[in-house]
């Protein structure tokens, strides 16, 4: 099974790349994960992604902004809308699916604010509730549990093209670090890491200054694991086809994909 995470900046804007990419891939992706979808469920391109094999589509839309999707090739069930919070779950940012006894909580986590900003303190306390809402309703030791997505942070130096001119910026605080290593300490595994611990690779660039072509960029999307998934993985890879595109015109992501031998 392969499972990508993919932050598209829009669906209605990255439609087109994604099923170009996915036919240059020669459809391989067996679950596919979006974030900043940017629109309504009901605007949703459900029949071109179906006509692709993605027959299990789970959506939550937000008109603009945030917004995650769910595809499978793979029958799925649909667990969960947010985070059972009222204030936080106004922004539309996690979908959690299941398919047989595999978890996939979908995550597109605040981007935040520089140190002080009413969206910087948003970021932190959304953490502090995901975190209190994960130790609350998983076993991450023992049940098999996928959290993926664009979490927002960079969580070592290595994570960044250049450590000292994005010191304490937004995505490298030492307070958004520590938050995400707490989630982790949970008992999720970097699976990139896991396979790749000194390898450095970005899933994220600026538009500006040509930064994907300089390699200017940050890792900032994950595909976290539980322990009982561990025996199952082979390999975890950030494509980067897509974003080197220039017609159509690529998400400011790519693509992070990684296989599990004998999951399903």
């Amino acid at each position: 099974m392969k499972i990508c995470t993919f932050n598209l900046n829009s669906i209605k804007a990255r439609k087109d790349l994604v099923l170009q990419w996915l036919k240059h891939r020669n459809y391989d992706i067996d679950v596919l994960c979006f974030q900043e979808i940017k629109v309504e469920e009901k605007n949703f391109p459900f029949d071109e992604f179906r006509s692709v094999g993605f027959i299990y589509q789970e959506v939550l839309g937000q008109k603009a902004y945030n917004g995650v999707a769910t595809l499978s090739k793979f029958p799925m069930d649909r667990v969960l809308d947010g985070l059972n919070h009222d204030y936080f779950d106004n922004q539309k940012r996690v979908l959690i699916t299941k398919i047989n006894d595999v978890y996939i909580i979908n995550t597109y986590a605040p981007h935040g604010d520089l140190r002080g900003g009413e969206k910087y303190y948003y970021k932190l306390d959304w953490y502090k509730h995901f975190i209190s809402f994960l130790k609350e309703n998983f076993d991450v030791n023992n049940q098999k549990v996928i959290l993926l997505g664009d979490l927002n942070i960079a969580l070592e130096d290595k994570d960044v093209y250049d450590p000292i001119l994005l010191k304490d910026s937004i995505g490298t605080m030492p307070e958004e670090r520590e938050l995400l290593r707490n989630l982790l300490d949970l008992g999720f595994i970097d699976s990139f890491r896991f396979l790749y611990p000194d390898k450095i690779q970005f899933t994220w660039w600026d538009y500006i200054g040509g930064a994907i072509w300089k390699n200017e960029g940050m890792r900032i999307d994950y595909i976290l694991i539980s322990k009982p998934l561990v025996k199952y993985l082979k390999d975890v890879e950030v494509d980067l086809w897509p974003r080197r595109r220039r017609d159509p015109k690529p998400s400011d992501h790519a693509p992070v994909i990684a296989t599990f031998e004998g999951l399903i």
